[in-house]
């Protein structure tokens, strides 16, 4: 038996500057499933990405997702796609283990936290500040540089890596320091600065765009705390959830996240085409 893929639609040219297109997965030229394929909004378009990909039960459990997903990888190399990845909810089981076995690997996990109505206490000793204007300049020049790299080390070419930092601050800080729902705090401990807290205050929820512990301050518990400082913020602002995102090999962070009560939400998965 044969398996293709057969278009619904023409290829999308959405605003956002991805492209899409929908297909059927059929079998001998029977429909059995569906397929949405596009590039992606955030890594450019040397980056294909699985947005969907749906075999009607009955087909089930007969190969047809595995050979679809192979099929769109074929698609998106003649797009001219480098790298393709998907989105997998923490719930879908089957989706992480038909990815995993077609060579996928995990790149960021989704975690999020539901919180209580009592905000944290921070440790004796420590205290949060806002940032000041110069603490928000030497923050971003310093977060912006970092952030690059870790996408550099995860296979995306510098000049991509570097495009998708400033583009990824440009649209989620356009007023900078003063960008409205955005929280920047400095944490102090004794008097000496040990880190930063970048906040968003999202609806329903807020989100974690970053936490650190600076370098010389770090193995002493102010990961902890920059994390009860943002649970702290949220709560404050009447946010009932905490999400984050955590890089894939960034052991101590996992480790620190789990301690704390967040549990998976959903799993970035991505795929060199060569």
């Amino acid at each position: 038996m044969t398996t293709t893929l057969r278009p619904t639609e023409p290829l999308q040219r959405n605003a956002d500057g991805t492209r899409s297109r929908r297909y059927q997965v059929c079998v001998n030229s029977r429909p059995v499933g569906e397929i949405h394929l596009g590039t992606s909004p955030s890594l450019g378009d040397s980056v294909a990405r699985v947005i969907d990909l749906r075999i009607a039960e009955p087909e089930r459990r007969r190969g047809r997702g595995t050979v679809a997903a192979l099929a769109a990888e074929e698609v998106a190399r003649d797009w001219g796609c480098t790298q393709i990845e998907t989105l997998v909810p923490a719930s879908a089981g089957i989706a992480l283990r038909l990815f995993g076995a077609l060579g996928y690997t995990l790149r960021n996990r989704g975690m999020e936290k539901r919180l209580g109505t009592t905000p944290p206490e921070l440790p004796p000793g420590s205290r949060a500040r806002p940032m000041t204007e110069a603490d928000f300049a030497e923050w971003q020049a310093y977060e912006s540089e970092r952030y690059a790299r870790t996408w550099m080390e995860r296979g995306l070419p510098e000049a991509t890596a570097r495009a998708k930092a400033r583009g990824d601050h440009e649209r989620l800080l356009p007023r900078g320091l003063a960008t409205d729902g955005m929280v920047f705090s400095v944490l102090e401990h004794e008097g000496d600065r040990v880190g930063t807290l970048w906040l968003a205050l999202q609806d329903p929820k807020a989100f974690v765009f970053d936490v650190e512990a600076d370098p010389a301050h770090r193995g002493r518990g102010h990961g902890r705390t920059l994390m009860l400082l943002a649970e702290r913020q949220a709560i404050e602002a009447g946010r009932p959830v905490l999400g984050l995102n955590v890089f894939a090999g960034n052991t101590p962070a996992e480790r620190l996240y789990e301690s704390l009560g967040y549990e998976t939400t959903s799993r970035s998965l991505s795929k060199p085409l060569v």
